[in-house]
């Protein structure tokens, strides 16, 4: 692809969950911006290593593990936009829905792994269907900010568990306010209904509680920080309280996030 061609084909998708960096100074308008955060994660060697990014969407996480020197990158993904855990209340009409939003399922990835020469191999596979006879076995296991989507995240993390022969960098929203008023007792905030597939999200506490639960001892964590709303995020009606909390406790506003770096402890 030309610089002409990449540009009009990143205009031409109709939405991007990633800003990601593409050849001929194109970015493309991704709805979180992860380029200022990425460096903040607990990474461990991926030089020569075989990697699996798990619900990669538009790839951000998946070529950042590639341009950090992994020998083997795959990157799995739902098939179709059906596929979500869709709570009982949008399962109707959401994936109509999302389709008319979000174009065709997986574009995002293939138009910025073609611009950028990317080698990182794109699977249709859910989560829960992980397994040694699906996808083998890996050095490491990205799972970024996917658990609040799901409505059973440990069976996910055990089927993580499955394939991780080293170790597990997970990247997950968390809940501030639950964070600050139970700094150790694991609590979760539960939607379960509504368009966004928004399933459980923890408090600091809860999401290290779920790694171990998954079968994971956490070696390493960072955080609470904000992951910024890229320029293709809509806008939002902010909660005052909520805003202030975020300034106050992660000095900026976007995503309440965290990071652990695990390993199998089973």
């Amino acid at each position: 692809m030309d610089d002409s061609e990449i540009e009009a084909a990143v205009r031409a998708n109709p939405t991007w969950y990633h800003t990601i960096d593409l050849p001929g100074g194109v970015t493309t308008p991704g709805w979180f911006d992860l380029r200022e955060r990425v460096d903040d994660l607990p990474w461990p060697d991926l030089e020569g290593k075989r990697c699996l990014d798990v619900g990669t969407y538009d790839g951000f996480l998946a070529f950042e593990m590639e341009r950090r020197g992994a020998a083997e990158v795959v990157a799995v993904d739902i098939p179709s936009h059906e596929a979500w855990d869709w709570p009982a209340d949008a399962r109707a009409v959401g994936p109509e829905r999302l389709a008319q939003e979000a174009g065709e399922k997986g574009r995002g990835f293939e138009i910025a792994r073609e611009a950028l020469g990317s080698k990182v191999e794109r699977r249709w596979l859910n989560i829960y269907d992980l397994s040694p006879e699906e996808v083998g076995r890996f050095d490491v296991v990205m799972l970024g900010a996917l658990l609040l989507h799901l409505r059973d995240p440990i069976r996910a993390l055990e089927a993580i568990r499955s394939v991780c022969a080293g170790h597990l960098l997970s990247w997950e929203q968390i809940e501030l306010e639950l964070t600050l008023l139970h700094p150790r007792r694991p609590v979760a905030s539960f939607n379960g209904s509504g368009f966004l597939c928004q399933w459980w999200v923890p408090n600091l506490a809860g999401y290290l509680q779920m790694l171990f639960s998954g079968g994971f001892e956490v070696l390493e964590k960072r955080g609470p920080w904000t992951s910024p709303f890229g320029p293709g995020h809509p806008e939002l009606r902010w909660n005052l309280r909520q805003r202030a909390l975020q300034r106050v406790v992660t000095r900026g506003v976007g995503l309440p996030c965290a990071a652990a770096l695990g390993r199998p402890r089973l």
